[in-house]
């Protein structure tokens, strides 16, 4: 009874826990000690070939390095290598914010790269767009972010192949895409518009998110019963908008708002492209990728069911097609079928343009 009396109170004791603090827990100068012994135990890079010129690219977090690393991969050479890294602070701050400040120590061996956002769009109408469209040492997406290049309706069919292991076309991305822009294009204005007179209260980011959202995706007739949905639930809140600015003159605003977003390039069936990214993955393109994918999937396990196949053999067919499959978000962040895009090429040009005048 004593031996479970002590063991209980040695758990329940602080002092007992002591040896499990957190180092950031510790006085000063047992952080300094234990931040040095961390840095001790640091891998050793490998020697760089000193024939080549390193070039550090900066990006705004973690999930933006492989996207980048995989548009520099193009370009390594005999004369240039690349390095892509998030900020080197050691506050280990990230974001767009801050690769702009570091704009004053770009140069040709070191590289920013950042979301456009809306700053491609709004072109020099701020001083950060106008930064973000003329500084030689800093590149961006044209489109809103890097979530809507691994989103490229184009490439959608290719991610349902890798995640179901079914190559049949029941959906078209490119046509429910363009679809969905254009009806989602007049609200796409509002929120952007918003963001050009610099306050989101015209418009808000949740409010737009909630407006362009698919709940559900009809794979039959190409969505259209979907995009049927889409555009009453567009309708709603265009009066709800309307009726909030009356007498504001919003509907001239936006008219020449969106002739000056033409002027840029923008095409009201390409707005997906220009939208927030995270919506655009999260609540539009990922459920309707698993919508597709479940019909794919269903195809194949008729198929399977139905052969010839029975007992054993027959489990074990189900089983290995199941692990053949792939969740569809690891394949759509896997992407990288996005490089015919227009908008791609924008950028590549403008790195071509770059490693030219080195």
């Amino acid at each position: 009874m004593f031996s479970l009396y002590y063991v209980i109170v040695l758990i329940l004791h602080p002092m007992s826990r002591r040896k499990y603090y957190s180092p950031h827990s510790q006085r000063p100068e047992g952080l300094a000690r234990f931040r040095e012994a961390q840095r001790d135990r640091m891998p050793e890079r490998l020697p760089r070939d000193p024939s080549k010129k390193l070039v550090e690219v900066y990006v705004e977090g973690y999930e933006d390095v492989s996207f980048w690393r995989g548009i520099f991969d193009h370009y390594e050479s005999r004369k240039f290598t690349f390095e892509v890294n998030v900020p080197p602070r050691a506050d280990l701050a990230k974001g767009k914010k801050v690769i702009m400040e570091m704009l004053p120590s770009s140069s040709p061996t070191r590289l920013l790269c950042v979301d456009s956002d809306f700053d491609y769009l709004l072109g020099n109408s701020n001083e950060q767009s106008h930064l973000v469209n003329s500084s030689p040492y800093l590149f961006h997406t044209y489109g809103y972010a890097t979530e809507n290049f691994l989103c490229y309706a184009p490439s959608l069919h290719n991610v349902c192949v890798k995640a179901t292991k079914n190559d049949a076309r029941i959906f078209d991305f490119e046509r429910f895409l363009q679809e969905y822009s254009k009806a989602i294009y007049p609200l796409f204005l509002w929120y952007a518009y918003s963001a050009f007179l610099k306050t989101e209260n015209v418009f808000t980011l949740l409010e737009f998110k909630g407006a362009v959202k698919l709940n559900y995706l009809e794979v039959s007739d190409n969505g259209h019963g979907t995009l049927e949905w889409l555009h009453r639930q567009v309708s709603k809140w265009q009066r709800i908008l309307e009726e909030r600015y009356k007498g504001h003159g919003f509907a001239e605003k936006l008219e020449l708002f969106g002739e000056m977003l033409s002027e840029r390039g923008m095409r009201p069936e390409a707005t997906y492209m220009y939208m927030q990214g995270h919506t655009l993955m999260d609540n539009v393109v990922i459920p309707a990728l698993n919508a597709v994918c479940e019909q794919l999937k269903l195809m194949n396990t008729i198929r399977i069911n139905t052969s010839t196949k029975t007992g054993v053999a027959l489990k074990n067919e189900i089983s290995n097609y199941n692990n053949a499959l792939r969740p569809v978000r690891d394949v759509l962040l896997d992407n990288d079928a996005y490089k015919h895009s227009s908008l791609y090429k924008r950028l590549q040009a403008d790195i071509e343009s770059y490693l030219s005048k080195l």
